[in-house]
């Protein structure tokens, strides 16, 4: 392999750039404590402004008698429906993992204002509206001590990012690349971040590995089935919770790695987003999307993604008028 994935999205095998990354991600786990206890207000429950796993309000903090109907949860920016309203432009990435993407290149404040001005050149016929997609869940080139191949990014880090979210009124993304775990056992284990109205989930089916499959070796996969199963779990949630809409997002490198596509369905309240994920020029990468949005199930809507290095070693970065020129439109723009 020539050590890039393919711009038409084709190929079963994983050429070394993958390896390379989940190298860089198992290593830039190990910098997550540190990089969370250098700010003060990881450890706090953050208010009301998202306390995140375990936080729980105090018992003592009682509703005032003169309250009789408690607001229903919005969307950060408004409303509870993500779709016509909205255009949802993001940056992936894990703090002291810059390899992995923008939004752990430097400082994350700073990234999460530029990102605001990158969703405002998106906008076009719709409202903005940012998205940190946070890797929550990396896979691993080694077992680990449970066998999974994967770790878990801390409760502290989730919570830093969760409160950047806010701040900036913008949606939270937990990513999973769930190794030798499943998809869903990785979303249940983040259940008390996902009550939240603004924390979705993105799944990497390229890092979904089966038995005797180890990361950055070969691509992963996952049956539109397990990709049901994901849906109606977050559609439980937001029964459960009264909550707005909650994006499902799985990132697609190659039609290998969604198995029985036709048989995903959309559930109540949760967008389920195909994002095309593919690295070369923009001819390639058109390539790659109509390959991928052809056939596309009923209710399902687009994603596409860019990768601000990897695309411009041998081309250029495409520009968000020659994005948002790809049809169908893309709903949901992710840099890399």
């Amino acid at each position: 392999m020539d050590g890039k994935r393919a711009g038409t999205g084709t190929g079963s095998g994983t050429p070394s750039r993958r390896g390379i990354l989940a190298i860089t991600a198992f290593a830039g786990l190990g910098a997550l404590a540190g990089c969370g206890t250098a700010h003060p207000d990881d450890g706090k429950g953050g208010g009301g402004s998202g306390s995140g796993a375990g936080h729980k309000p105090s018992s003592s903090q009682s509703p005032s008698p003169s309250r009789t109907r408690k607001k229903r949860p919005q969307l950060p920016r408004g409303g509870r429906e993500l779709f016509p309203e909205y255009r949802l432009v993001g940056y992936c990435g894990l703090p002291g993992a810059p390899a992995l993407g923008r939004l752990g290149d430097g400082d994350p404040a700073e990234r999460v204002k530029e990102m605001e001005k990158t969703a405002r050149k998106y906008a076009e016929d719709r409202k903005p509206l940012p998205v940190l997609e946070l890797l929550a869940t990396v896979a691993n080139p080694s077992p680990g001590p449970d066998g999974t191949y994967r770790t878990r990014t801390p409760d502290k880090t989730i919570r830093r990012f969760h409160e950047l979210a806010r701040e900036q009124e913008a949606l939270l993304l937990l990513n999973i690349q769930p190794g030798r775990s499943s998809a869903l056992d990785e979303v249940k284990a983040l259940d008390d971040w996902l009550e939240h109205a603004d924390v979705g989930v993105a799944l990497d089916p390229e890092w979904d590995m089966g038995p005797g499959q180890t990361p950055g070796d070969t691509y992963g996969r996952i049956s539109g089935g397990e990709l049901n199963d994901v849906s109606d779990h977050l559609a439980g949630i937001v029964d459960d919770h009264d909550l707005p809409d909650k994006p499902l997002v799985f990132h697609q490198v190659a039609d290998s790695v969604v198995e029985d596509e036709k048989k995903m369905r959309p559930a109540k309240g949760v967008p389920l987003i195909k994002s095309a994920d593919g690295i070369g020029s923009p001819g390639l990468k058109r390539g790659t999307w109509r390959q991928l949005v052809d056939g596309m199930p009923d209710g399902v809507h687009t994603g596409f993604k860019l990768f601000y290095e990897e695309d411009a070693e041998t081309s250029r970065l495409m520009k968000p008028k020659e994005v948002l020129a790809l049809r169908p439109k893309p709903e949901y723009v992710m840099y890399e």
